[in-house]
């Protein structure tokens, strides 16, 4: 594990050009959690005994992504990318995946030619977007699913799923909401309304999260689509701020698929400003839940 992260990080500094180890990543945790998550979905490459490379597969539902993929910096350019997609694709044929993608560097012609070796398409581009955390206090009704009882958990889920369903059919993020629990990664953002789930958050929290220190990552929400979706989504954000801020958190950061036109609007209404951004590619070609009426943050990461 100590060797996969440190390529994971090696490798995105060097391509990155960063001169100062680690400064970019500093404290985030991606390879650590990714494969908690789930240990049957990371793959690693070696060469004469020697850990060179890893990828991980998530699953949410009929939807499902791949990444970080890194290798180690001395063994770009050696075919090691293929062979580390070789187990994913295997899985989301497994898993039945309807929509499968990835987030990649818009810029780099050699990322966007593996993959399209695989059948994955350029679409949109995805912001990663952050702003100051602000004191405020949510005027809505949430909970918090840490706070959920045991017995309750599963409606939680179901209701979750339910939501998320109405927006893609099959998108399932249960995964990220258990791994979040189960790492105590943070915490689950709850926002209902006349007691049916209006939306909802995943979020990490600080270090050895895939947050960092004094930041708080919002890694999955979703509003419900209907037609006061733009009320619940400010309210979703104003209740992920108000956790970030009672937890002494001073950054807020989440992605969005700039496809997803309205939320990214709203996202720069409410001084979030983008310090990194990347092109997602799918398969099949098609924008999923990539759509300007979805009031939705991810990124595939």
């Amino acid at each position: 594990m100590p060797v996969a992260d440190h390529i994971f990080r090696l490798a995105f500094d060097t391509f990155l050009g960063v001169t100062e180890p680690a400064a970019l990543l500093s404290d985030i945790s991606l390879v650590k959690t990714r494969w908690a998550a789930n240990p049957n979905a990371a793959f690693v490459a070696e060469a004469n005994t020697e850990l060179v490379g890893s990828n991980f597969a998530t699953n949410w539902g009929s939807v499902g992504f791949f990444g970080p993929l890194t290798i180690r910096p001395d063994f770009w350019d050696k075919g090691i990318g293929k062979r580390l997609m070789d187990p994913v694709m295997a899985l989301f044929e497994e898993w039945k995946t309807k929509h499968a993608g990835l987030f990649t560097f818009a810029h780099s012609p050699k990322h966007i030619g593996l993959y399209h070796k695989f059948g994955f398409c350029p679409r949109f581009l995805t912001a990663i977007m952050s702003k100051t955390v602000e004191s405020a206090k949510s005027t809505a009704h949430c909970t918090k699913f840490s706070e959920t009882s045991l017995g309750e958990q599963e409606e939680v889920l179901t209701a979750c799923r339910e939501l998320t369903d109405a927006i893609y059919e099959g998108l399932n993020v249960e995964h990220e909401i258990r791994a979040v629990a189960h790492q105590k990664m943070g915490d689950t953002v709850l926002l209902w309304s006349n007691n049916k789930l209006a939306g909802f958050a995943v979020c990490h929290t600080g270090a050895g999260t895939e947050a960092g220190s004094g930041t708080c990552y919002i890694k999955f929400a979703a509003a419900r689509p209907e037609q006061n979706a733009e009320q619940i989504f400010n309210l979703l954000l104003d209740a992920c701020e108000e956790m970030a801020s009672a937890k002494n958190l001073s950054r807020l950061v989440a992605g969005v698929n700039t496809a997803r036109y309205k939320a990214y609007r709203q996202m720069l209404a409410r001084n979030f400003r983008t310090y990194l951004q990347g092109v997602v590619m799918a398969k099949p070609n098609e924008a999923g839940y990539n759509r300007s009426d979805v009031y939705l943050i991810d990124d595939w990461r």
